[in-house]
């Protein structure tokens, strides 16, 4: 038996379930109202991929059923699986090395009593908030002050594997020995092949849940640097430039925000200066 046969032209028959450019729009659409994520019309065969096993978890054929048994009910709990999907989680350990060398200098130059706050804005499965925690951590043993992070995404999924600081050596492999001697534990028995953040680190990360597009947002505080990196590049420019002034609410004069590597800020916000590749200075 083959797939599902439909008049789209976009219909696979090596597909099982039916997926038209109809079901395809109202994907966009709702993930677009949810999180304020800009799906491409380039984003079709992907969109099926992720979602199907959703589907098909729900006991349907057509995606146009699955649809329709959450999306007009804001409360319903396959939303977050449906975001869970359609979210992008790519990440390692000291990503753009460049940035935690910025971080390290503007954090040893404070000279607050007040702890170092920062916020990874969009931290997936972690690496990004322990290899914020890895720099001040090194940092403070020479003297520098206390430091507080705080993780968040839309992800309820990458969250807890954030949390849990459990990661196979590969991803690892490129770190610097001395850190992963400081910083992490080798896993035993069923987890061998496997470390671990060591709880010092782990607890100086609170990780919570957090929709940027979010009509408001937890009570969060300032921060003295801010990651949000390859996140802008998911969204148009008019929920980019909300973002940003959001952003600068919540980052102290003179703080840093640190964005991707595609990611230009300069004709969205008045609120930034350029001070380094893809860093940026709160105007005071």
């Amino acid at each position: 038996m083959g797939g599902i046969l439909t008049s789209d032209s976009r219909a696979n028959s090596d597909r099982d379930l039916t997926f038209t450019s109809a079901d395809f729009r109202r994907v966009r659409d709702m993930v677009y109202r949810h999180v304020g994520i800009s799906l491409s019309e380039a984003k079709f065969d992907m969109a099926y991929s992720r979602l199907a096993r959703r589907v098909r978890a729900m006991g349907e054929k057509r995606f146009s059923a699955y649809l329709d048994a959450f999306a007009t009910d804001e409360g319903h709990p396959e939303w977050q699986f449906f975001i869970n999907a359609l979210t992008t989680n790519l990440t390692a350990f000291f990503r753009e090395a460049h940035h935690f060398d910025l971080l390290n200098q503007d954090y040893c130059q404070r000279l607050d009593t007040e702890p170092y706050r920062v916020w990874c804005a969009a931290v997936s499965s972690g690496e990004e908030a322990y290899s914020v925690a890895i720099t001040l951590a090194d940092s403070r043993s020479r003297g520098s002050s206390r430091f507080e992070i705080l993780a968040s995404d839309i992800d309820t999924q990458v969250l807890g594997v954030a949390a849990q600081g459990v990661y196979t050596l590969e991803r690892v492999a490129q770190m610097n020995p001395t850190q992963l001697r400081a910083h992490f534990q080798k896993g035993g028995g069923g987890n061998a092949g496997k470390v671990r953040i060591k709880r010092e680190l782990r607890e100086a990360i609170r990780f919570v849940q957090l929709n940027l597009i979010a009509d408001s947002w937890p009570e969060i505080g300032g921060f003295d640097a801010v990651f949000c990196r390859n996140v802008l590049i998911y969204f148009d420019l008019r929920t980019q430039t909300q973002i940003l002034a959001r952003l600068a609410q919540h980052i102290k004069s003179n703080g840093l925000l640190f964005l991707g590597h595609s990611e230009n800020i300069q004709h969205l916000s008045h609120d930034f200066t350029p001070v380094g590749q893809t860093t940026y200075r709160r105007v005071a």
